[in-house]
């Protein structure tokens, strides 16, 4: 468990938690937030929630399919602590059933990869204030 970007304490930004296992789908996310928000990386859906539950972010970007635990079950775990925390669903299966899946399990939104810097914000800011 690491930051990789600023420390929680700095500035009161928002924080988001990154729930990713690849790198570079990773280092994508990492660059589009870095002026807004402060951000941690789960690099699976058990080390997801374990975060969830310690650092309590302010939103989570969850990716679906993860080693571990995948999304869709991480979700469901973390919206049985936490209800209102919202999650967004970052999966590269953009089929109509994955939406349906990522939303039954208590995802608030949802983004396909390729992901777009602009679209990306456009829903965090949807759902949480800077």
């Amino acid at each position: 468990m690491y930051f990789c970007h600023k420390l929680i304490e700095d500035k009161g930004m928002k924080r988001i938690l990154v729930a990713e296992d690849n790198d570079s789908n990773y280092l994508l996310m990492s660059y589009i937030l870095k002026r807004d928000y402060e951000f941690s990386r789960a690099r699976n859906g058990r080390e997801a929630v374990d975060m969830v539950l310690s650092e309590k972010p302010d939103l989570v970007l969850m990716d679906i399919k993860m080693p571990i635990m995948d999304g869709i079950e991480a979700t469901r775990l973390i919206k049985a602590k936490l209800p209102d925390l919202p999650i967004v669903a970052l999966t590269a299966n953009a089929f109509d059933n994955d939406r349906q899946q990522a939303f039954d399990a208590g995802c608030c939104d949802f983004l396909s990869k390729p992901i777009s810097a602009d679209n990306c914000l456009k829903v965090i800011a949807r759902h949480i204030e800077k």
